[in-house]
């Protein structure tokens, strides 16, 4: 079994004083957050950085302090199967415009109601609930 670590955003911007998360709608069907793997050379907020840069075209991004969470998935990737963990930072943006890269069929700023119903995993969904938690707390 290979092991494989990604690092992703939850990204969010208000809207007309709504919280509005972004969503990417992958190649292969899923809705998700941006994330993708560390290079040796990134700590986490460098590798969520030039993810979300490389993913959606966003640069302004400020992370929120006191919020970290980590999953840990299997999947196969041609017959290899693969244990994944990713570790997630909450992040706001000021930027609405998204220049999807070729991993990405569309994108989508939604309220959290509708974010929740359009996320595909179960443990993506718990990492958008506790986000929203933790922001209407702040």
């Amino acid at each position: 079994m290979r092991n494989e670590f990604s690092c992703g955003g939850v990204v969010y911007n208000i809207d007309n004083h709504k919280m509005i998360f972004l969503l990417l709608h992958y190649c292969s069907g899923h809705w998700d957050f941006p994330k993708g793997n560390r290079e040796r050379e990134e700590n986490y907020i460098d590798t969520i950085r030039r993810e979300i840069k490389e993913e959606t075209g966003i640069r302004d991004l400020t992370f929120i302090c006191g919020f970290e969470k980590e999953i840990s998935y299997k999947y196969r990737r041609e017959e290899q199967l693969i244990s994944k963990k990713v570790l997630y930072r909450l992040a706001r943006t000021h930027s609405k415009e998204v220049v999807l890269s070729s991993e990405h069929r569309n994108f989508a700023w939604d309220p959290y109601e509708i974010a929740l119903k359009r996320l595909t995993y179960k443990k993506s969904k718990e990492i958008l609930t506790e986000s929203y938690k933790f922001l209407t707390t702040l």
